[in-house]
């Protein structure tokens, strides 16, 4: 056999399309920075920065309905590196959970055969990471683990799940989306299934219940829309199930906890969004839309700012914020002042053009910055947007009763320096500052920049549109043709545009516009032009306008080729282009064949009316070009001779001559010359005609009689001496023309619908297509090679083939998708690091795991050489070329404007650690750095302010400076007291307006003697009805709050009192009476006692003193660290906000989180919180040292030798070994480090 090569590298790959309607909420955005999205049974992987598909992955069944990607809120490292884990769920009920850059399943999961309702990991603990829980139909929550596909436990309710949302706060704490209501579980481990039912509460709908129609006031004015609105909520969770016609249940489209604030949760109907406050279960924000307006498909609530993205049915995107309750309003208009939440629509994008076909599914926003979100269509666009924010007061509409945003003046978390670059649209929160609290002052104006919110379209991906599709992949590399030589593929479509594909990217190359209806057949006539062919409709005689273009791809220049013919005749059945791309021959259905000479564009010959009816037809590879050439060439020869004897005398050099003919020979050899070529075609009764053409004559030859064995034949394909006839009834028929022999094999696959030899010279495999699927023939050993069949191995349809390469296909199938396959056709994912993208993609997780942790390492600590670079070549780092190439590429895709941020020398420790988990998406490393920088600097500043002997003033000023910059509310307990306390004054007094219920009243009491506002209490106490139950209590109870006094006997009598009712079971009731005789502190450890932490935590924060109120949480801190609870990253983050820095460094080293460790104790020196002296010493050290060896680990010498520098003694034996044989430690390095610790001291 002739050895083939096989021209240029392709990578398998699929070209998508339409989505499928149950693909609707198959789309995740994950903190690793990419887009996951189900697309039929395929689902896709987008790179939102450069807009490009990076991945297709492949190995679902049935469609995908959910994907959701694993978090990244854990510690990294060698053992748990930084991988792109997802896991997708489909319509049979199978779940998938893979490992995205290799393209391979990691696990495989079926329970029962339902489409997956809802999917979600877990992130609420420090043990495992592999967590997954699933809804399965209808009534089952399954645990499983992700990594090995084992089953936890599993339990089923008495209703129907829909979804499920998990408390961002609580990790115990889930609401389940029913079809009756909600449930609420608060018993929620993984250790094992909820004991109890869950707390069911049904939902009234806003609209029907006559409960909400209350009778306005005769006096009263008419209430406008958005108040009518408010009315109808003020009732809105009930405990008993609501009457059939109050009530329409599947109203509510979505639930979700706010991520923002504690306790509060969302549900989304088409045309509002209640806030509900979980601890009231009451109504405290509306977020109605006019008559006219356009209904909510979807919100997400983000986590930084209180604020909501809402999806419109137009496709518009909305941003709405929520507003500040500051005192000065309140004066403004007394009605409506902080009498609920107001979201106050601050940016919207444009909205698309909503057909039958196209309409928005769902977007999803960036969960790092929560500033860029994406819109998916159901025609396979993804429309990606940015929220930028420009300084400036908004014109044009004096009116608008907006109160201005402000942007925070400070980047990273600190304040920013005088000259410091920074990046403006980071981060939401960097972008708006905080929404203010009643109670709290008005940033100074001087320092804070008013903006606005616009978003802009930085990226558009289109996908095919609907099929059919015809395909045809342009003529095959030749050496002739290698260097321009372009992998294209021509698709026709059925809206009579065709769209040219560059299959080395797999991007769109052009989309032309050529014809008015689908595109029947495409062939190409050279590398950069095609004829394409077009029929209509036909008329009631049968007839239709044919249409037959010829596009010229480097300008687009389109033309019909056959003139004006082609109105009201036969439709046309296929084209067929020559071997040596000289002529064309059309076949129609009922009318002869015409045969044109594509060079001039001129009919040759139109074949007389009794011209057999042409079933199939093929051109012959053979022809007589090269003997035609051999035969110009030698008269071209004899010619010159002639020409210069003759001529010898003339001065012309004989050299320009033979230059000139050259010329001239070159081009007439390539129009002039017209070889002679042949081509067969059968007729209805199988018989084989044979005619050749040459210029423009045509002759008859031989006729072949039909075979008795085969049907009426659909298709012929012929290459080198093997010809291939294929009939309706699936018989293949092979003659090998130089020995004369023919074998008829049957494949029992019906219709033979189209046959296609592989490109390469001696490449002898035949592609062959059926109605219900596609075989490779290998036609020198007449044998199948490969095979696939709808229902087999595939559910789709395949609706045309061809082969792209001498050793892939590629498949056009009726989920709307292309594929390039091996030739084994099995349909796979490719590997993403094999890819060959046009524009690199930012993602550290696509490098192996010890190149992302260098890479990480790379960026956090730059100055060990006293200068910043971008380039990793330029440090000592000892590593495989091809890896060190990878992590430069990976440099090298950030933007400009973070290069320039991260080799900026004002670039403090702590805002380099921050920037740089966010770059790299990681949840575990932005929450504890975000915390440590704040408290940091707080720890700082109250340090140089005690320190400081200066006037007054200038103590003033700093309290108004740390009081402006207080940690966002989304981080509850870790909060400073003195915000925490005003957040939830203002929480109850919202509450206390809105209640509606004698539960509310007395819930609002409770809550406000825990916090201490006692004459409000007793206030609401005595407001109880005398015919309720409980009057005769709740009125001694205001009695007993008004006259409680100091007086010694009363305290220890209430003291007995209440620890009586605790050890009965009342705890809450004892609490409050400890609380009203200010023995909080007892209140708390009570609580913890009971285990009740977040409750005793709450307290503390906002009754007791700070000594008081430390202990409580130390104690809390202990309880997480316990080996039952195991959740230690959240008692670092409790630690943090207590100032118990040195205890942090020593839990991070144990933790063995060398890099954390150092890094945190290093900033801590910085900020002068921490002092080396002989009692830290031992710590620092010991992280110091560690950190070393995990950079050397790493690879990382200098780095390495830096921190071993400053461990003491055992890190000089550490940098023996690091410059081992180099003849001792490099001055350089020692010298710098000296400099930099005499910085420090004087700073």
């Amino acid at each position: 056999m002739i050895p083939y090569t096989v021209n240029i590298k392709l990578a398998a790959r699929t070209l998508t399309g339409t989505l499928n309607l149950q693909n609707k909420t198959a789309v995740d955005w994950g903190w690793q920075g990419l887009i996951a999205q189900g697309c039929h049974s395929s689902i896709l992987i987008i790179d939102p920065n450069t807009a490009q598909t990076i991945q297709v992955l492949e190995k679902h069944k049935a469609i995908v309905v959910k994907v959701k990607w694993s978090r990244e809120n854990y510690y990294h490292n060698l053992s748990s590196p930084y991988c792109l884990r997802l896991a997708s769920g489909d319509a049979s009920g199978k779940i998938i959970v893979w490992d995205v850059v290799s393209g391979t399943a990691h696990c495989e999961i079926q329970e029962h055969s339902k489409p997956i309702q809802d999917l979600e990991w877990l992130w609420n603990q420090d043990a495992s990471r592999d967590l997954l829980l699933a809804v399965h139909p209808p009534n089952y929550i399954v645990l499983w683990n992700g990594d090995t596909g084992t089953k936890l436990w599993k339990k089923s309710y008495a209703e129907n799940i829909l979804s499920f949302s998990f408390d961002p706060f609580d990790p115990t704490n889930m609401a389940l989306l029913t079809s009756e209501g909600i449930v609420f579980i608060t018993d929620f481990t993984h250790s094992k299934p909820p004991s109890s039912a869950g707390k069911k509460v049904y939902i009234a709908s806003p609209h029907a219940s006559p409960a909400h129609t209350k009778p306005a006031p005769a006096a009263a004015p008419a209430p406008t829309g958005a108040k009518k609105a408010l009315n109808k909520v003020k009732v809105l969770i009930t405990n008993e199930k609501p009457t059939a016609e109050a009530v329409t249940l599947n109203d509510c489209l979505q639930l979700s906890y706010l991520p923002s604030k504690r306790n509060h949760m969302l549900l989304l109907y088409p045309r509002e969004i209640l806030i509900l406050d979980l601890e009231l279960s009451q109504t405290v924000g509306v977020v109605a839309i006019e008559r006219s307006g356009v209904p909510f498909i979807q919100v997400i609530p983000c986590a930084q700012r209180d604020a909501l993205y809402c999806l419109h049915e137009n496709g518009c995107i909305t941003l709405r914020v929520c507003r500040s309750t500051t005192a000065q309003e309140e004066a403004a208009d007394p009605e409506q002042s902080s009498h609920e939440l107001i979201y106050d629509l601050r940016s919207q994008c444009d909205a698309i053009r909503v057909t039958k076909t196209v309409r928005p599914y769902r977007m999803v926003i960036c969960p790092i910055n929560e500033n860029n979100a994406a819109l998916m269509v159901s025609d396979g666009r993804a429309m990606l947007w940015e929220l930028k924010a420009h300084a400036g007061r908004a014109t044009g509409n004096p009116s608008s009763s907006l109160s201005p945003l402000y942007s925070p003046v400070s980047f990273c978390g600190a304040p920013l320096g005088p000259n410091q670059k920074r990046i403006h649209d980071l981060c939401l929160n960097s972008m708006i500052g905080q929404t203010l609290i009643s109670g709290e002052a008005l940033p100074p104006s001087s320092n804070q920049q008013e903006v606005q919110l616009k978003f802009l379209l930085t990226g558009l991906l289109s996908g095919l549109p609907l099929p059919p599709f015809a395909l045809r992949m342009c003529p095959p590399l030749t050496t002739k043709n290698i260097n321009h030589y372009q992998p294209l593929l021509a698709v026709g479509t059925s809206n009579g545009s065709v769209l040219v594909y560059n299959l080395t990217s797999g991007l769109l190359h052009k989309e032309l516009s050529v014809h008015s209806c689908e595109v029947r057949g495409i062939e190409w006539v050279s590398l950069t032009s095609f004829l394409s062919f077009a029929t209509s409709a036909p008329n009631n005689m049968g007839l239709v306008r044919n249409e037959l273009q010829h596009i010229d791809l480097p300008t687009g220049r389109c033309f019909a080729f056959r003139g004006d013919r082609g109105n009201d005749e036969p439709p046309i059945e296929m084209i067929k282009v020559s071997h040596l791309k000289q002529y064309l021959v059309v076949v129609f259905r009922d009318k002869p064949l015409e045969l044109w000479d594509i060079r001039t564009g001129t009919l040759l010959r139109e074949m007389a009316k009794n011209f057999p009816t042409v079933t199939a037809l093929e051109w012959s590879p053979s022809h007589n070009l090269k003997s035609l050439k051999k035969k110009q060439i030698a008269a071209r020869e004899a010619m010159a001779r002639q020409t210069v004897s003759d001529t010898e005398q003339s001065a012309v050099e004989s050299s320009v001559i033979s230059l000139l003919q050259d010329a001239e020979s070159k081009s007439e050899t390539s129009q002039a010359i017209s070889a002679r070529e042949h081509f067969v075609f059968t007729d209805t009764d199988g018989q084989v005609y044979h005619i050749t053409v040459e210029g423009n004559t045509v002759k008859d030859g031989a006729r072949i009689p039909p075979d008795g064995s085969m049907g009426s034949i659909a298709c012929i394909a012929w290459k080198g001496d093997t010809l291939v006839l294929g009939d309706v009834d699936g018989n293949l028929n092979f003659w090998d023309l130089k020995a004369r022999l023919s074998r008829g094999i049957p494949t029992h696959r019906g219709w033979v619908k189209k046959i296609r030899f592989a490109p390469g010279k001696g490449n002898q495999k035949l592609l062959v297509m059926y109605t219900d699927g596609a075989e490779v023939w290998d036609t020198k050993e007449v044998q199948m090679v490969s095979s696939m069949r709808i229902g087999r191995n595939v559910n789709y349809r395949i609706l045309d083939i061809d082969w792209c390469t001498s050793d892939k296909v590629v498949l056009a199938s009726d989920d709307g998708c292309i594929r390039v396959l091996e030739m084994a056709m099995k349909s796979a994912s490719y590997r993403m690091d094999e890819q060959d993208l046009t524009d690199p993609v930012w993602c550290p997780y696509l490098l192996v795991p010890r190149a992302a942790l260098t890479l990480k390492a790379f960026l956090q600590l730059q100055p060990w050489s006293g200068t910043f670079t971008m380039d990793i070549t330029q440090v000592d780092y000892n590593e495989k070329d091809e890896i060190k190439g990878l992590i430069q590429e990976q440099l090298n895709s950030l933007s400009n404007d973070m290069k320039s941020v991260l080799q900026d020398p004002e670039l403090s420790l702590l805002q380099r650690c921050l920037l740089v988990s966010r770059l790299f998406g990681d949840e575990s490393d932005l929450h504890f750095w975000t915390v440590t920088s704040h408290y940091l600097q707080s720890f700082a500043q109250a340090r140089q302010l005690t320190a400081s002997t200066a006037e007054g003033q200038a103590r003033n000023e700093g309290a108004q400076l740390s009081a402006q910059n207080h940690l966002d509310i989304c981080h509850d307990v870790l909060c400073e007291s003195s915000y925490f306390q005003k957040f939830q004054l203002d929480r109850v007094h919202l509450q206390e307006v809105k209640r509606s219920s004698y539960e509310h009243t007395k819930k609002c009491a409770d809550q406000l003697l825990l916090l201490g506002q006692t004459d409000r209490a007793v206030q609401l106490l005595l407001e109880t009805s005398a015919d309720n139950p409980s009057y005769y209590c709740d009125s001694l109870k205001a009695c007993l709050v008004t006259t409680i006094t100091s007086s010694g006997p009363s305290q220890s009598t209430i003291k007995l009192v209440a620890t009586n009712m605790i050890a009965n079971g009342k705890l809450a009731e004892g609490v409050q009476l400890l609380c009203l005789i200010d023995k909080a502190a007892d209140a708390c450890r009570y609580l913890q006692t009971y285990g009740e932490w977040n409750r005793a935590a709450w307290l503390a924060k906002v009754r007791l003193s700070p000594a008081e109120s430390s202990d409580v949480l130390k104690r809390w801190a202990e309880h997480l660290c316990s080996p039952q609870v195991n959740h230690k990253s959240k008692a670092i983050l409790v630690l943090l906000s207590l100032g118990c820095f040195y205890k942090v460094g020593e839990m991070l080293h144990s933790m063995r989180q060398f890099d954390r460790a150092a890094l945190f104790i290093e900033a801590c020196l910085k900020c002068g919180v921490m002092e080396a002296n002989d009692s830290s010493n031992k710590l620092i050290e010991a992280a110091f040292l560690d950190y070393a060896r995990l950079l050397r680990s790493l690879g990382l010498r200098e780095g390495a030798a830096l921190w071993a520098s400053r461990a003491g003694s055992a890190g000089e034996q550490l940098m023996e070994e690091l410059f081992q044989g180099e003849g001792g430690v490099p001055e350089s390095i020692l010298g710098k480090e000296e400099l930099e610790l005499s910085r420090e001291s004087s700073e």
